[in-house]
């Protein structure tokens, strides 16, 4: 009678179904004790590893992706004294009044315009200048080179367009009083809008170009040394064997650096650009990031600068995907 009252109407025994349930969320449950269980095992074997990479963790965690929330603003017209919970919901709006704006076009233009120079100009600097310091043979004069390539990279912007003032001004500029001294007309440097790219360039050169080669001189101190000696044996020279041996064995970690380097197409950096900007060059100079300081920061209009921030990183998002994709397609390994 219990076997009978047990049963389904197309005669299927309810018990057993139930007991393929229980089975089914026990092995479930098993899986996931047992993935547990690896986790917890895999972090007490490197408990040491973890505990180091601890501090960076937390680092991306509380500066990079807890404020990830504050995007919700650029969908409101947020007000501090209401909150981000209590704001009013406007949608697109913003987005609608950034790409309508006249000034767009001139921002993109700017702001894409500097980075394809910088990108063209400085990107390759780094690696030949990391070859170059791998040829040399005297260590101490190396280290000192070393040294000297570096040190700009720790000056700050002020210091940097302090020393360009100093030496591309019109009337006390070093430059300009040479060229007098030698009966060449004065040129204006810093007020002429077709020098300003260029100037930001050069500057960002002579600042990080340096500092750029350390990625590149650890990926070439991790190349064979026996690679070299079977080339020499062969009879190749110093300029073959960087051809057909440094520049293919660092290959992909260039290809990785000028993926990232395209997913920072629009963010040409604010400091820099804010210093060398005067009347006479804002044309070419108001970029992106200019732009958001004049009217989020100045005029309070956070919702509206928060959506060109987010314009940005999709931008950068959607170029870093699409270089990737484009990197493996090539065969080359990729980001991810």
């Amino acid at each position: 009678m219990n076997q009978i009252r047990a049963s389904g109407a197309d005669g299927t025994p309810a018990i057993g179904s139930g007991s393929v349930r229980n089975g089914a969320t026990g092995k479930g449950t098993a899986r996931g004790k047992s993935q547990t269980g690896r986790w917890a095992r895999t972090i007490k074997r490197n408990k040491y590893l973890y505990l180091l990479a601890l501090p960076g963790i937390l680092f991306f965690l509380i500066f990079k992706y807890v404020p990830m929330w504050g995007i919700i603003i650029s969908f409101q017209n947020y007000s501090p004294y209401q909150g981000i919970l209590h704001s009013p919901w406007v949608g697109f709006e913003h987005f609608e009044r950034f790409f309508t704006n006249p000034d767009f076009f001139i921002l993109f233009r700017n702001t894409l315009g500097i980075n394809v120079m910088s990108l063209v100009l400085f990107f390759p600097l780094p690696i030949v200048l990391s070859i170059l310091l791998n040829e040399l043979r005297h260590q101490l004069f190396k280290k000192m080179v070393q040294t000297i390539v570096y040190l700009p990279h720790f000056f700050s912007w002020v210091i940097i367009v302090g020393i360009t003032f100093l030496l591309l001004s019109h009337s006390e500029g070093v430059i300009n009083k040479m060229l007098q001294a030698f009966g060449f007309a004065q040129i204006d440097f810093l007020t002429t809008p077709n020098y300003f790219w260029l100037l930001l360039t050069l500057q960002t050169i002579w600042k990080d170009a340096g500092w750029g080669t350390i990625i590149f001189l650890a990926a070439i101190a991790g190349i064979d040394p026996q690679l070299y000696e079977a080339a020499k044996m062969d009879g190749a020279g110093r300029f073959r064997q960087i051809w057909h041996i440094t520049l293919p064995s660092i290959r992909n970690v260039i290809v990785i650096l000028l993926i990232l380097r395209i997913g920072h197409m629009m963010d040409v950096g604010f400091e820099q650009v804010f210093l060398m900007m005067n009347g006479a060059v804002s044309d070419v100079a108001d970029v992106f990031d200019t732009y958001v300081y004049r009217v989020g920061i100045k005029q309070g209009q956070f919702s509206y600068s928060t959506a060109i921030g987010l314009f940005k990183s999709v931008v950068g998002l959607i170029l870093v995907i699409g270089a990737n994709k484009f990197a493996k397609r090539m065969g080359e390994e990729g980001v991810y």
